[in-house]
């Protein structure tokens, strides 16, 4: 089963984010915070475990939240998720508005190890039904309505 393996956050855009016990994430904002939330379509971003490994077997020493991700998952594709697909994760419910994004600046981690795999494996979701999310929940593809 599909499960978060860590959850982050970050005052400021634009820096890693610092792991945390749990985070709160409130309906059409995010999670409580942090500094991506707002009304938008990129409200919370994940990221697979599995993406970061790929970083680690390049020699980074890379792990959860240094790619600027709220929630690092594992077990679930999350670049095969259609844009508009629902995730039950813990006790919200987030739907998938984008799959990876542009990098206008490159950031620290592209020039160590010359790619970066947020661009194009991370994911974005906007927050449908808001509660508490921690490291250990599950995560499961639900049906859209």
């Amino acid at each position: 089963m599909a499960h978060v393996k860590a959850v982050c956050i970050s005052e400021n855009k634009g820096e890693r984010k610092k792991p945390v016990e749990s985070v709160v994430v409130r309906e059409n904002h995010g999670i409580v915070g942090d500094a991506h939330a707002g009304d938008w379509h990129r409200q919370v971003s994940l990221l697979a475990q599995e993406s970061i490994d790929k970083m680690r077997a390049l020699g980074l020493d890379v792990t959860a939240g240094d790619f600027a991700e709220n929630i690092t998952t594992s077990g679930i594709d999350l670049v095969s998720l259609p844009i508009g697909s629902r995730l039950k994760v813990g006790e919200t419910l987030l739907e998938v508005t984008q799959i990876g994004k542009e990098c206008h600046t490159r950031c620290a981690i592209f020039y160590q190890a010359g790619d970066c795999v947020m661009p194009k494996e991370g994911i974005f979701v906007k927050v449908i039904t808001g509660g508490t999310i921690k490291p250990g929940d599950t995560v499961e593809s639900v049906p859209s309505p």
